[in-house]
């Protein structure tokens, strides 16, 4: 694994702290061992290897003393660099986006996923020289990057290609019509949606088992969540009155330096974000580079376009992993600091405050209002009965009379029904 320090590009991370990250992200892939690691300082970059001869010699000597297969860069390597040090190294080359497309292959699950995946491999491909194409006849998840049963190579063949793109786009197409009439219908379910987002291994999924009592898979480890996942909660009860019910969603996690093909072939998935009444920004507290990470989540959450008005919790998560001295500054910080929330979802320290808080946030200002509904509106009156918020109700021949008690945000639900 290889990580290159180039001086005249400013970063917001250490390389050691990027290296590590890489490392983490190649044992995300089953079958992988790393055998080394090592941060590669370099004055400038060299248009044909990357790095310089010196270094590319050391290297070679390197990699046949410890009979290396692949070799890792972290970040971007061109198609020229690729095959020059490949020729000179006698080994297969992946670049940083190569590795998470090979990791985003062996997690995705649903049809949407395995979709959104290869249009991503085929956008990456589509930019350098073709080389291996088990993706279209795979057998296993992945696709040939790293190497594998069944691997070939073939000339590049960009018509194809771009054939098998405009085919994706299709299927997606009707996947992505699909999902709009499924979240037309939730606009119309009277629960507000709870997105959880954060970056990769900041233990969304673990604080979503511990909410919503569910299985979903919570690992340490890179991207152990592709597909989302939504569930519903009921909050605890506010002033007295019955718990609220919301539907918590689980989502893909990010990373620095995400490949722009997998920003685009995933903002349908991350679309369920833009619907949130709510966000729950997920932190590893207990990360050195906790603010690096935040940061980078903030970047990725303005390109999809979210909502700024959206309000957003911060929850710094792993409280467990921290020191007994940091954890009371922490405690410190996050009491002068509105909307922050010191939790272990492992431990479920911090978790019924966090929830409680959210109650809270949707507990807003009502108004109270008299509908008259035909009794071809049973739907509306039924929703209406659902969402807890009837106060009276009468009928008569012409359909019914219903006084209601709610908030804007419900009658903003209540008009979606047509």
């Amino acid at each position: 694994m290889l990580h290159p320090d180039l001086k005249a590009v400013k970063s917001r991370r250490l390389p050691e702290h990027g290296l590590a990250e890489a490392v983490s992200l190649a044992a995300a892939l089953p079958g992988l061992q790393v055998l080394g690691a090592e941060v590669v300082r370099l004055p400038r970059v060299q248009p044909s290897t990357l790095f310089g001869s010196g270094k590319v010699e050391e290297l070679t000597a390197t990699m046949k003393g410890l009979e290396i297969d692949l070799v890792l860069v972290d970040g971007p390597v061109t198609p020229v660099q690729q095959r020059n040090l490949e020729k000179e190294w006698g080994v297969k080359l992946l670049d940083r986006t190569g590795l998470i497309l090979e990791i985003f292959a062996d997690r995705a699950r649903t049809r949407e996923g395995v979709l959104q995946v290869e249009l991503a491999a085929l956008s990456y491909q589509r930019t350098r020289l073709v080389r291996a194409w088990t993706h279209l006849e795979r057998q296993r998840g992945g696709f040939g990057f790293v190497g594998g049963p069944g691997e070939t190579q073939i000339e590049s063949d960009r018509r194809a290609i771009d054939d098998q793109v405009i085919r994706l786009k299709r299927q997606l197409d009707r996947v992505a019509k699909t999902r709009e009439l499924h979240r037309a219908s939730r606009r119309k379910v009277p629960f507000p949606l709870v997105a959880l987002v954060g970056y990769t291994n900041a233990g969304k999924s673990t604080l979503f088992n511990h909410m919503t009592g569910a299985e979903v898979l919570a690992k340490d480890m890179l991207f152990a969540t592709l597909d989302p996942t939504m569930r519903g909660v009921v909050l605890p009860s506010v002033n007295g009155a019955a718990g609220r019910k919301v539907i918590a969603s689980d989502t893909v996690g990010f990373i620095s330096e995400l490949p722009t093909q997998l920003v685009a072939a995933f903002r349908a998935t991350l679309e369920e974000v833009l619907e949130a009444d709510l966000i729950l920004h997920v932190r590893d507290i207990s990360h050195p580079e906790t603010a690096e990470q935040a940061a980078d989540v903030a970047d990725i959450l303005t390109s999809l376009g979210v909502n700024k008005a959206v309000p957003m919790f911060e929850v710094w998560n792993k409280l467990d992993l921290v020191a007994p001295s940091q954890r009371e500054a922490l405690q410190v910080q996050a009491t002068n600091r509105a909307g922050v929330f010191p939790v272990s979802a492992l431990t479920g320290e911090g978790v019924a405050a966090l929830l409680e808080a959210v109650s809270v946030a949707f507990d807003e200002a009502k108004t109270t209002a008299v509908l008259q509904l035909t009794f071809a509106e049973g739907k509306r009156r039924s929703w209406l009965h659902d969402a807890g918020i009837v106060q009276a109700e009468q009928q008569d021949e012409s359909g019914w009379q219903i006084t209601v008690l709610w908030t804007a945000r419900q009658l903003g639900r209540y008009r979606e029904f047509k």
